[in-house]
């Protein structure tokens, strides 16, 4: 039993682990790039912070916000479950800041 919460709580870690992130964020950007059309692939991208590792800059047009929710929505289920948590949360911050654009 003591070995399973460990498991548990060490791929809990592994999923927030900034490196992990950043790998999720490289490959939902390419997907969202792939998918986009051509004039709007400059406008998508996303910047580490090198000082705070968990702090990601997404630079993102409005216009592309959909194929960018596409591709999170693509790869939630193969993402581990704290990395699924945080990118849910992303969906969800950038939801609010387009209905914010819309008021």
């Amino acid at each position: 039993m003591m070995g399973k919460m460990s498991s548990d709580i060490v791929g809990l870690k592994d999923g927030l682990d900034p490196a992990n992130i950043a790998f999720w964020y490289k490959k939902v950007i390419a997907e969202a790039k792939e998918m986009a059309p051509p004039w709007l692939v400059d406008k998508i991208g996303v910047k580490q912070d090198p000082i705070l590792y968990l702090k990601f800059n997404l630079d993102i047009s409005k216009r592309a916000v959909r194929y960018l929710m596409m591709a999170i929505e693509d790869n939630l289920d193969a993402m581990p479950y704290a990395t699924r948590l945080y990118f849910l949360k992303v969906q969800e911050l950038v939801t609010q800041e387009m209905d914010k654009a819309l008021v």
